[in-house]
């Protein structure tokens, strides 16, 4: 095994082309040393590295799967892999002839992830749907957005990213773990509803306890005023969390505001957030980032993606790479001491023999337009 590689060097993973979640787990596995090798249609692949953040230090092949060849050419190479991740709805697998059994059936020791949005069963699991049908049935949907406003949708963050993919990944690391204790493989069934729903598991507490009230008139949800973003006089935002009693205290001294309504009071909740309306429009969001630089106010600027990027934080930390002239987030969590992650884009493997797929085989296939 190279270590060098990062702690997932020598697992080997085959992931079949698709849509956000799917690569955003075989993304966060490549991040760390895992060998990804990324299975598309056929015509999808030429010899143009794929510059897809999600396709970052992987390796792409095309397969043909309707074919006998080219499922046959997939069970060959799932036999030399730890991890199969697969994104279609259930039972086109089966169908296929790659199903968990199939594969089993060739390498017990196989970590076969699905990621869907409804999982495996249940009655919705054979419909379609987005990130934000799987939110709205998980419930998160609900709470996000300003008190009297319409349900505001998270782009697709809450379901494909973090409730998918990052949970589709997490579920790949549990089973291989498991399997060195067990030394068989196991199926995750990744669903978006169910990650979301796990996400939100802290408010659904307080929904069902009593202590969280309708969407926007909580503390976190932009009900507060101590919890919001204000607009400055240059059409810049700042993002206001100054909850903690010193924290608020902080803030409005550096601001010079000495006779603000006492905040536990809901009631002045009003009064307090057009106060600071009109005092955040006094000055620029730059003014305002020099007044509290440095402090524990609490009070930062809404920075666009580019701007994110130039942040000096972001740049000392690292947190941003460039990657092709294309910035883009690093990988995280950060593993002190291990190696920086291959961030290359994604190119084609021609040289197969290392997955158990002999050159003259794979000749063969794509003079038969069955591999690309």
């Amino acid at each position: 095994m190279d270590e060098s590689r990062g702690p997932l060097a020598g697992v080997r993973v085959l992931e079949l082309a698709g849509l956000a979640p799917g690569p955003f787990a075989g993304m966060m596995l490549a991040d760390h040393g895992a060998e990804v090798l990324r299975i598309d249609r056929v015509k999808a692949v030429s010899d143009t590295p794929r510059r897809d953040v999600m396709d970052r230090g992987k390796r792409t092949i095309g397969l043909d799967l309707k074919s006998p060849e080219g499922v046959a050419a997939f069970r060959r190479l799932a036999e030399r892999a730890d991890v199969v991740i697969e994104v279609f709805r259930p039972g086109v697998a089966e169908r296929l002839g790659i199903g968990p059994a199939d594969l089993h059936a060739v390498n017990e020791r196989l970590v076969y992830g699905r990621m869907t949005g409804w999982g495996q069963d249940g009655p919705l699991a054979s419909t379609a749907g987005h990130d934000i049908d799987y939110i709205a049935i998980a419930g998160a949907l609900s709470m996000l957005g300003r008190e009297g406003g319409k349900p505001t949708p998270p782009i697709n963050i809450l379901g494909d990213f973090a409730g998918g993919g990052l949970m589709l990944a997490y579920g790949v690391l549990l089973a291989l773990l498991e399997r060195e204790r067990t030394g068989r493989g196991r199926v995750v069934d990744a669903a978006m509803v169910d990650g979301a729903a796990l996400l939100l598991s802290m408010f659904y507490g307080a929904v069902h306890g009593g202590h969280w009230g309708p969407r926007g008139t909580n503390l976190l949800d932009t009900g507060a005023p101590m919890y919001d973003t204000y607009e400055t006089a240059d059409g810049g935002f700042l993002a206001v969390g100054a909850l903690e009693p010193q924290f608020w205290a902080e803030m409005l001294a550096r601001m010079g505001i000495d006779d603000m309504p006492d905040r536990d009071d809901r009631a002045n909740w009003p009064a307090i957030r057009e106060r600071l309306t009109e005092a955040f429009r006094s000055r620029t969001r730059a003014e305002w980032e020099a007044v509290f630089d440095g402090s524990d106010a609490c009070v930062s600027p809404v920075l666009d993606p580019r701007e994110a990027a130039r942040h000096p934080h972001n740049r000392a930390r690292g947190t941003f790479v460039d990657v092709g002239g294309l910035p883009q987030a690093a990988p995280a969590p950060r593993l002190v001491g291990a190696p920086r992650a291959d961030l290359s884009p994604a190119t084609r493997l021609l040289d197969l023999s290392s997955w158990g797929l002999p050159d003259d085989e794979a000749k063969a296939l794509r003079a038969a337009g069955v591999l690309a």
